[in-house]
């Protein structure tokens, strides 16, 4: 194999905040790759449960920061910099490997010259509703490429250093750092190839609330990203689509109690995203760099 890799070494980047409930999981199935040749740095933001405890009885660097410092462009940025590897690997905390080939699967385009970054096939867990392993489906096919609008995903993926060093993570808006790397990646003529030989089960059943905070970030880091203006007619279009898919799944799944839902979710989901976009077209227009609300929305939802 062509080895693209200077130093033979790649970083695993692992972020974490109370994950007790699943890091294990994820360190277990990292450390039982065949692959090896990998340091594993964790950035801990302020974990109250044992998942320090757990990420303790694993061989890897930990930094600790303060939960207010957490925001996700800036705190990959360190640890990019901290990273020993000339090859990065991002995995989330609540990211599973299911087989023991997936990091190697995963790097493999990378290391024999055909990419500059991957990223994996996401599978739901078993618990996740109807409404999310549909989404999970559209957007990490079985086989083939991701549809255009999944420009990049970390929950499980890998770059070279010198493609973040043409462009770090941004730091404007609080979310959505990996869209907006893979939008400029695509744009800029990086090869990002999704992989979906490497396969991971990651999903959330997010609570309403929750649900509120993640999209919001999301539209405020689109009005960054795609310099779209928000409208309530494409705030209504967009309901409207969405709420007839999920129907649909939903009655195929037989799931009465996750229908009932369909309307007051996705309600709250494009309604979120409208006004976090609002809130980035804002910041756009007042030249606002401090991205501290749109943190303060999500994790008071956490």
């Amino acid at each position: 194999m062509n080895h693209t890799t200077t130093d033979g070494k790649i970083t695993v980047i692992m972020r974490t905040k109370n994950a007790a409930w699943v890091v294990g999981q994820a360190l277990s199935a990292l450390f039982s790759q065949t692959r090896r040749d990998f340091e594993l740095l964790v950035v801990d933001s302020g974990s109250t449960d044992a998942t320090l405890d757990i990420v303790s009885r694993y061989p890897c660097r930990l930094v600790k920061i303060e939960a207010k410092e957490y925001f996700p462009g800036l705190v990959l940025n360190m640890a990019i910099r901290e990273a020993k590897g000339s090859l990065i690997v991002f995995q989330n905390s609540d990211t599973v490997p299911l087989a023991t080939h997936a990091l190697d699967r995963l790097v493999a385009p990378i290391e024999n010259g055909s990419a500059d970054a991957t990223f994996a096939r996401q599978l739901p867990r078993p618990e996740a509703h109807t409404w999310v392993r549909r989404d999970y489906a559209a957007a990490f096919p079985e086989t083939g490429d991701a549809p255009p609008w999944m420009a990049y995903s970390l929950p499980f993926a890998a770059m070279t250093r010198s493609a973040w060093e043409k462009h770090p993570f941004y730091e404007d808006a609080w979310g959505s750092e990996d869209t907006e790397w893979g939008y400029w990646a695509r744009e800029n003529g990086l090869r990002v190839r999704y992989v979906p030989e490497a396969l991971v089960m990651h999903s959330h059943n997010y609570t309403l609330r929750q649900l509120y905070g993640r999209r919001f970030i999301e539209g405020e880091a689109d009005a960054f990203i795609l310099r779209e203006r928000s409208s309530l007619a494409r705030f209504a279009l967009r309901t409207g689509i969405s709420c007839a898919r999920d129907a649909l799944a939903h009655v195929a799944a037989r799931d009465l109690p996750g229908l009932a839902l369909t309307f007051p979710r996705r309600l709250v989901y494009h309604w979120a995203h409208l006004q976090g976009h609002r809130l980035g077209e804002q910041r756009l227009r007042s030249g606002n760099r401090d991205a501290s609300m749109g943190q303060k929305v999500v994790l008071e939802r956490q």
